[in-house]
């Protein structure tokens, strides 16, 4: 075999091995599925907890109270981050919504629409890198989505959307938004993707591999 053809051979091969299998797996959605049910739980604590923040920052400046609402955002972003295929942060997002929806909260079934919106938000920026990218600043940029995603549902939404109320109200609500999604959402889920990868948990995923080689 000449020189060239070696070359390209082996150019082929490496092209092909960097493609990413982007087919879903048996071990992917028995995956998502618990990773949907852990962060529903997630979420269920943190209707009280982040729920009194909300109430607190929003009396303090109307809007503020987007700053409480990453934790929220997670679930896409932390599917996205371990599963790595088209649809994954959708599915764990829109599972952790109905588990929060069915262990009870205040909003009901619109838990689950907004789950279904923030999911969107996040696998968009996954599917802009190709679902080729899962750093964090990858992370980040799919809590932003996730965040932007629930800003504009919650501004037609419900028996009084936002759009109804002051500019300076969505503008603050907004930036608080896109704030705590980055950094809540996407830097905090990926910083917990890094933990479970780190005991060994994830050792069937590309996430747990990569830890794995940095020790």
């Amino acid at each position: 075999m000449s020189t060239s053809t070696s070359a390209s051979v082996a150019a082929n091969t490496t092209t092909a091995s960097a493609a990413p299998n982007l087919r879903w797996r048996v071990v992917d959605i028995v995956v998502a599925a618990v990773l949907g049910v852990a962060t529903g739980l997630i979420f269920w604590a943190w209707n009280i907890i982040g729920g009194a923040w909300w109430g607190a920052a929003d009396a303090l400046t109307p809007g503020l109270g987007g700053i409480a609402v990453g934790i929220w955002l997670i679930g896409g972003v932390i599917g996205g981050l371990v599963i790595r295929k088209p649809g994954a942060a959708l599915v764990v997002e829109v599972v952790a919504a109905i588990i929060s929806m069915l262990i009870g909260n205040v909003w009901g079934v619109s838990t689950v629409l907004s789950g279904l919106v923030q999911g969107l938000g996040a696998e968009l920026i996954f599917a802009l890198f190709l679902y080729r990218r899962f750093g964090v600043i990858v992370a980040a940029l799919a809590g932003i989505g996730a965040a932007v995603a629930a800003w504009i549902f919650e501004m037609f939404y419900g028996s009084s959307p936002n759009f109804l109320k002051s500019i300076e109200f969505n503008l603050i609500y907004l930036g608080t938004l896109i704030v705590s999604g980055a950094v809540l959402a996407g830097v905090v889920g990926w910083m917990l993707v890094r933990a479970l990868a780190a005991t060994g948990a994830l050792s069937r995923f590309a996430a747990g591999r990569e830890v794995r080689q940095e020790v």
